[in-house]
């Protein structure tokens, strides 16, 4: 079992930064590959970002792509969302999941585990 946690989530204006952590416990957690996905109203979850194990491989949704960046940090068991230049479409709340999947993957369905969420609202 692997426990998550996402925090740094809140409400910024149009062009504004949050940087979002997902800190983990339980199961090796340098062992898996990690990901963000976000789910607006009304709409399915969707792939954001994904970073391996090392964090030497990293990939991103194009809808996000040059704004956001995504890094971890296996001593401190967390995996982080940097956001820049925020619009109102990235509104959602965002999820960190787990995948045995060696660079992570942009499927939902391979993830194991995920944590709760934290709402992101981007202001016009």
């Amino acid at each position: 079992q692997v426990q998550l946690a996402e925090s740094g989530g809140g409400l910024v204006q149009a062009g504004g930064s949050l940087r979002l952590s997902c800190a983990a416990s339980g199961r090796t957690f340098s062992n898996y590959a990690m990901g963000w996905f976000r789910q607006a109203p009304g709409k399915e979850r969707e792939f954001v970002a994904a970073i391996s194990w090392s964090g030497g491989s990293t990939f991103y949704a194009d809808s996000v792509k040059g704004r956001f960046t995504i890094s971890r940090d296996n001593a401190k068991n967390t995996v982080y969302l940097q956001m820049n230049s925020l619009k109102p479409e990235d509104t959602a709340v965002y999820y960190c999941g787990v995948t045995p999947q060696y660079s992570g993957s942009y499927y939902y369905t391979d993830y194991d585990y995920w944590g709760q969420g934290t709402q992101v609202t981007v202001s016009s």
